[in-house]
């Protein structure tokens, strides 16, 4: 192989490594578009069902402390750390400890929302974020 023939590999190669994140890209964002649209629905079907609101909690990476937020939504999950605002904006509740936090309350900004919640994680459990939301839904105020 000369040396033209090496730059020209090094060049495909590199083009096809940002054709291949640029993919990836497009269809991370395909995937947070669709499930941006699950989350607003559900905040809007839980208004429309009169599902009780409630002052939402953050916690601390470490799960020691619990901080007031200013938000008001539905946790959607049981552990208490995703929830839905009545924006229609996906949270996750877990915020780094600080005493800031302590005195003032969290100020978690809105995530971007999963088409699959928990997929990756170390527990292997996962649900799709319709299912969790139509549980939710169907719960009503009795969500515990």
């Amino acid at each position: 192989m000369g040396v033209e023939d090496g730059l020209e590999w090094r060049e495909r190669q590199r083009r096809a490594v940002r054709a291949h994140a640029e993919a990836d890209e497009r269809a991370r964002a395909a995937e947070h578009a669709a499930a941006a649209e699950l989350v607003s629905w559900f905040a809007a079907e839980a208004h429309r069902r009169g599902l009780r609101t409630t002052r939402l909690t953050a916690r601390s990476y470490d799960g020691r402390a619990h901080y007031r937020t200013r938000l008001t939504g539905w946790y959607v999950d049981r552990a208490r750390t995703r929830a839905v605002d009545t924006d229609g904006r996906f949270h996750l509740l877990t915020v780094p400890a600080s005493l800031r936090s302590r005195l003032f309350g969290a100020t978690p900004a809105p995530d971007p929302a999963p088409l699959v919640v928990g997929r990756g994680g170390r527990d292997g459990e996962s649900v799709p974020l319709r299912d969790l939301l139509t549980r939710r839904l169907a719960a009503g105020d009795d969500w515990g």
